[in-house]
């Protein structure tokens, strides 16, 4: 694993959502955390990337869209979502963008502060 997968000291306190092995190289993986829906996606250099589950088009399921090691496509209208930040690409509204980490191969997941 990469020195850049293991888990920041911020994220220590978050929520164990399983074992690395369950998230697949380059695709989502749908979670949920203290009630919320958010979905997890690994990067290729073993980095994860944590957003609201949900498209703000029309509730698509950004698990299951495609990725790439900066953004997610939602599989019903092709929204397209920077991983990092949750800022929509295409014209629709953000989606908020958590933090994930690894720690000590569990993968932890932090909501972001309610705006």
């Amino acid at each position: 694993m990469s020195a850049a997968a293991e888990a920041a000291p911020e994220v220590l306190g978050g929520v164990d959502v399983g074992p690395l092995e369950d998230f697949a190289v380059l695709e989502g993986r749908a979670v949920v955390v203290q009630g919320r829906q958010v979905a997890v996606f690994r990067h290729r250099d073993g980095s994860l990337s944590a957003l609201d589950a949900v498209c703000s088009h029309s509730g698509g399921p950004l698990a299951d869209g495609q990725m790439d090691d900066r953004v997610v496509v939602c599989p019903l209208h092709l929204n397209v979502f920077e991983l990092a930040t949750g800022k929509a690409c295409s014209g629709q509204p953000d989606i908020t963008a958590h933090t994930a980490a690894v720690h000590e191969g569990r993968v932890l997941v932090r909501l972001a502060e309610e705006r």
